[in-house]
């Protein structure tokens, strides 16, 4: 299936692109382009839709902490940003508490008890087009229920119903769309009117609804209700589970009670590491977010990347090398916890970093199927990510996604619910790619309760034993390269943390063997140089919503700290401000909302 459009791409494309093409100007990363980041002292919250983002912020303001606010944007993102924003869908949740603790949620989907391995294949053997996208059968029995409430009762301070109340009273009243809501209705106008009940809740007589709109789901506001009042029960082991298996029975799909009263939240152990002095808190299997983002730096550990240049040929010769070779491990040795062994250990030691480096040459670009036989994948992007810290210093940093925009693009019933199509983030068949064109192996191939591997990266950054960055993005299997180049942008390139965030980006992943290049990334200099050393490089229109907040000062580096006088994170001091938030210019929508 080919890789459908992303909405926020076509905005930034419309009108946000000059905006940064100013920041390759010079070889050292450009600081005046990007605007500054928020600023505030009490408390940070950046999600990809502004009314979210406020509901975060009224309750830290109110006195709750940072798991308070996720588990009320959660809520609120089902409303307001509803191509990614779930209650029908999963995800994953890093914390890092004030006291040091560090845990991980995972809320992921899992495939139903009747699943099958062949399941998207014909009698054949060959992968039927859309089975695993647009179908009763892509869609997973999801958790963000189970997993928003198991945050809340085991590390939030606020009862359910005041945490709720904000999303029930947006569904219920509606919220007026701004330029950024309703661009996403442009592009996806005829996939929501092939589906009765979507059209019914989001069309205005068979249009797509535009700016200034005002969009009520009194249906989602009744689901709700239920589950503020009754809890998980209203949905795992209650009518609205019931519903929603009964709708899945209708349109073919696997779903059934069962499926929701066997369903169980992971709590894990973060996949963590250490980078240039900072200490990398991320997501494990089954995610590979956080291994492949380690793995990566482990690997980037032993060039000077800020000596490189930001972007500069050889940096991004490393920097693609590394990734081949990490989504090639990536691919084919990492899944459900639950299923296969994964190897965590080996892949984030050193010494296996120092091999794999080794095999880097600086003057030829290693060909993707050097490393091994092809194993294709899949992995959507309506995926939203949020970032929170309070004034305490607790710090949680969310991904939740449907898969695709609007997932499945089927609501059940009458519950409001947009379900996921999360079922093609697993191994249609080996060797076929996946909505992303991501390749996979048999790890991650169906089974009955398994979840399937995602990118999804949710990650949280100290030093020095404090938080200094919470990070994350949507964008399928590019999550982990956005995530990773914020990182590289603040550390080894001392950009501010709205700089970081804003800057082009490049993408690699083993297979394809190509490395996707958003506008003016690269110069044309550089261009010449990478495809002299074999590289293939492909143009494309933007990708992901980064939102991340950094702490004591927009950048995490002072200048002076690259030419080894080391200077306090705190540079430069602001008056008043300890938290700076940024949300991404690709996506007019959000907003960082600070307490003060």
């Amino acid at each position: 299936m080919p890789r459908k459009t992303n909405p926020a791409a076509a905005l930034w494309r419309a009108g946000l692109a000059v905006l940064l093409a100013g920041l390759l100007a010079a070889a050292a990363p450009a600081r005046a382009a990007a605007p500054d980041p928020v600023a505030g002292r009490d408390g940070m919250v950046v999600t990809a839709q502004h009314l979210a983002s406020e509901v975060g912020a009224d309750v830290l303001r109110h006195g709750g902490n940072a798991v308070d606010a996720a588990v009320a944007v959660g809520y609120a993102l089902a409303v307001v940003y509803p191509q990614a924003g779930n209650i029908g869908g999963g995800g994953f949740m890093t914390l890092r508490l004030a006291d040091g603790r560090t845990t991980f949620l995972d809320f992921r989907e899992k495939a139903p008890l009747a699943a099958t391995e062949t399941m998207f294949q014909d009698a054949h053997g060959a992968v039927v087009p859309g089975l695993s996208t647009d179908s009763w059968k892509a869609v997973g029995v999801p958790g963000t229920v189970m997993g928003l409430e198991t945050a809340r009762v085991r590390y939030g301070t606020m009862s359910r119903a005041a945490l709720m109340a904000p999303a029930i009273r947006l569904a219920r009243q509606g919220f007026v769309l701004t330029q950024g809501d309703a661009g996403v209705w442009a592009i996806e106008h005829d996939q929501v009117a092939r589906n009765p009940q979507m059209a019914r809740i989001f069309l205005r007589g068979g249009r797509a609804p535009t700016k200034g709109d005002r969009l009520v789901q009194a249906d989602l506001a009744r689901t709700l209700s239920m589950i503020s009042a009754k809890g998980p029960d209203a949905m795992y082991h209650g009518p609205i589970g019931a519903e929603i298996a009964a709708a899945s029975r209708a349109g073919g799909g696997l779903i059934t009670r069962q499926d929701f009263a066997r369903y169980k939240v992971r709590e894990l152990k973060p996949v963590e590491c250490d980078y240039r002095g900072y200490h990398v808190i991320s997501a494990p299997p089954p995610s590979s977010g956080g291994v492949a983002i380690c793995e990566t730096l482990n690997i980037l550990q032993g060039y000077d990347l800020a000596a490189m240049g930001f972007h500069s040929a050889d940096e991004v010769h490393v920097l693609v090398e590394a990734l081949r070779r990490v989504y090639f491990d990536r691919n084919n040795k990492l899944g459900d916890p639950d299923f296969i062994r994964n190897p965590v250990a080996q892949l984030l030691d050193p010494a296996y970093a120092a091999r794999l480096r080794a095999g880097i040459d600086m003057a030829h670009a290693t060909p993707s199927s050097a490393l091994g036989p092809p194993a294709p994948a899949h992995e959507g992007h309506s995926t939203t990510q949020y970032s929170i810290i309070d004034a305490k210093g607790n710090a949680v940093s969310v991904t939740y996604t449907l898969n695709d925009w609007f997932g499945a693009h089927r609501i059940a019933g009458r519950t409001g619910i947009i379900m996921n199509n999360e079922m093609d983030d697993f191994t249609s068949k080996v060797g076929v790619p996946n909505l992303f064109g991501l390749v996979q192996g048999r790890n991650n191939a169906v089974a009955p309760g398994k979840t399937p591997l995602s990118s999804m990266s949710p990650t949280i950054v100290t030093r020095d034993g404090k938080v200094a960055l919470v990070v994350g993005s949507p964008g399928g299997s590019r999550i982990i390269t956005i995530t990773l180049e914020v990182i590289l942008n603040m550390i080894d390139h001392g950009m501010n943390v709205q700089e970081a965030i804003d800057a082009p980006r490049i993408h690699a992943q083993w297979l394809p063997d190509v490395v996707y290049v958003e506008p003016y990334a690269l110069s044309p200099d550089t261009r010449r140089i990478l495809e002299a050393r074999g590289h293939v490089l492909k143009d494309e229109g933007a990708w992901g919503i980064a939102e991340a907040i950094v702490t004591g000062a927009p950048r995490l580096k002072a200048p002076a700290e690259r030419s080894g006088r080391v200077l306090a994170v705190g540079w430069p001091p602001l008056a008043g401000a300890t938290l700076f938030g940024a949300h991404d210019v690709r996506q007019p929508g959000g907003s960082a909302e600070p307490v003060r």
